[in-house]
């Protein structure tokens, strides 16, 4: 009797985010048109789901705008079949009536939930671009996360979660650090999540877990002890980015790359797309064995309701 099938790995590309600032990298898409580039290199290098954030077209800052998110939502669902992921993380600072708002306006198929509050820093980074910035908002934007909390309460995630089950989008919980799988076991337990559930574990940013391989591992461990039944994901900041999603490859789990992320294709090396970072993954997948999954096939392996039934 042969062994079963192992199941294929989904890969998801951030195409943007709302971390990195113009003045890091030309290649960050900031226009709609850009950010449909970037989307539509993913999909041509193999990746199955692009996590959507959209920024100001002039200033390339981080911004919620619904328009914006509904052009280039429609314009890729016109070209090809890609699961979209929406945010509602917002920009630093958002509101969090206007990080729901994509979910009522668009109805995408899969949207971020972030499953717990962290001091989300990026301050950091500032002296490194001392001197260079493109933009006034850049530096007073990275600086003041020295004084930022990213409020994420039950309270909150709850209104996330209901608000997404009446649109039929499937949430993507958000792990930085061990303590919201915590979370998310007490909001399973008490009904207010239903199960199977889709995390994506993200390590390495400043006030959330380390991106190290036993972290991964640990965090996997407590999520299978606390949720049982569930599929995951991993991300991880800059140079741990390879390292870490070739990990989750290894352990049966899925992996996002993307210039949300990580800027750097190797070291020194600026990547030009996120669908250049998909590309290296998906060849470091078929050195390993690992198929990766069609959009469709994620569709199917994440339970999502389809592209027929969003709102764009």
């Amino acid at each position: 009797m042969g062994s079963p099938t192992p199941p294929k790995a989904i890969i998801t590309a951030a195409v943007t985010g709302a971390i990195h600032t113009p003045t890091m990298s030309p290649y960050l898409p900031l226009t709609p048109e850009q950010l449909i580039d970037d989307i539509m290199s993913v999909y041509d290098a193999g990746g199955a789901v692009a996590h959507l954030h959209v920024r100001d077209p002039e200033t390339g800052q981080p911004k919620a705008d619904q328009e914006i998110f509904r052009e280039v939502a429609a314009e890729v669902k016109r070209r090809c079949d890609i699961v979209l992921c929406t945010t509602t993380g917002g920009s630093l600072g958002d509101t969090v009536e206007n990080r729901a708002k994509v979910v009522s306006s668009l109805e995408p198929e899969l949207a971020s939930l972030n499953a717990g509050s962290l001091n989300f820093a990026l301050f950091h980074v500032v002296p490194k671009y001392e001197g260079l910035w493109k933009h006034e908002w850049e530096k007073q934007y990275l600086a003041g996360t020295d004084d930022f909390i990213f409020p994420n309460t039950f309270y909150t995630i709850g209104e996330f979660t209901e608000l997404m089950s009446r649109y039929g989008t499937k949430p993507e919980f958000e792990i930085y650090d061990v303590g919201m799988i915590n979370n998310l076991a007490y909001l399973i337990n008490s009904g207010q999540i239903q199960t199977p559930v889709y995390l994506q574990f993200v390590l390495g940013i400043l006030g959330g877990i380390p991106a190290t391989v036993e972290n991964l591992v640990y965090l996997v461990q407590t999520a299978r002890q606390q949720i049982g039944d569930f599929e995951w994901s991993v991300c991880a900041a800059g140079r741990a980015q390879f390292a870490m999603t070739t990990h989750a490859l290894l352990m049966g789990g899925h992996a996002r790359v993307g210039l949300e992320d990580n800027l750097y294709l190797e070291k020194g090396v600026l990547a030009k797309s996120s669908g250049e970072q998909v590309a290296k993954l998906k060849r470091i997948a078929g050195e390993l064995g690992v198929e990766t999954a069609t959009p469709a096939e994620a569709r199917r392996i994440l339970g999502l309701k389809g592209l027929d039934k969003v709102n764009f």
